[in-house]
């Protein structure tokens, strides 16, 4: 059975990897949705749903893993920055406090049917300056990621600890989603 990561990320495509999962690479193009009004679990498992069920139509027979990586604070969804400036005001709205990190993610199977999972890990920042940001800014690109960090791209110089799975701050809990798969009980090829 074809196991297909609807997904562009490379660190899902990494996490993934070194798990010893085979499977192909469909970045989904399916728009995502940012409905505060589902909560911080409800919006990253939809979003997670529309990209893993648009790749599905496309590939029958195909198990197909979409995910969605939001970080939020009080409540309210941190997407991927529109530029440095949105990068640096997020940051700082980060700097000192603790955050939430949920990934979705969504299995499409051959059948149609749908399983969602999700992954909450808390994360405290520094206190970070004005000169800690641009440093960080300086050695990392922001802006494909969701609340302009990534925890594996020189998290130390803005994370203070975590609260959970590191792997799913970095995009998939994937301790997880191989438990889901051995439930699901589909022959998945490994390594």
């Amino acid at each position: 059975m074809r196991l297909i990561l609807a997904s562009g990320s490379p660190r899902r495509k990494e996490l993934l990897e070194e798990a010893g999962l085979e499977f192909e690479i469909i970045p989904s193009p399916a728009e995502e949705i940012y409905d505060v009004s589902l909560g911080m679990t409800g919006l990253c498992e939809e979003n997670a749903r529309l990209k893993s069920s648009l790749i599905a139509k496309s590939n029958p027979g195909a198990l197909v893993i979409g995910a969605d990586t939001l970080v939020f604070i009080d409540n309210t969804p941190l997407g991927k920055p529109k530029d440095l400036d949105d990068a640096a005001a997020m940051l700082r709205k980060l700097s000192g406090r603790t955050h939430q990190v949920c990934t979705g993610v969504c299995f499409s199977g051959p059948d149609g049917e749908e399983t969602m999972i999700h992954g909450l890990t808390d994360v405290i920042f520094k206190d970070l300056s004005y000169a800690d940001i641009a440093a960080y800014l300086e050695k990392t690109n922001p802006l494909d990621k969701a609340g302009s960090y990534g925890i594996q791209d020189h998290g130390e110089m803005i994370v203070k600890c975590i609260s959970g799975a590191f792997d799913n701050v970095m995009g998939l809990p994937v301790n997880m989603v191989l438990q889901k798969l051995k439930e699901i009980g589909l022959p998945i090829a490994q390594r």
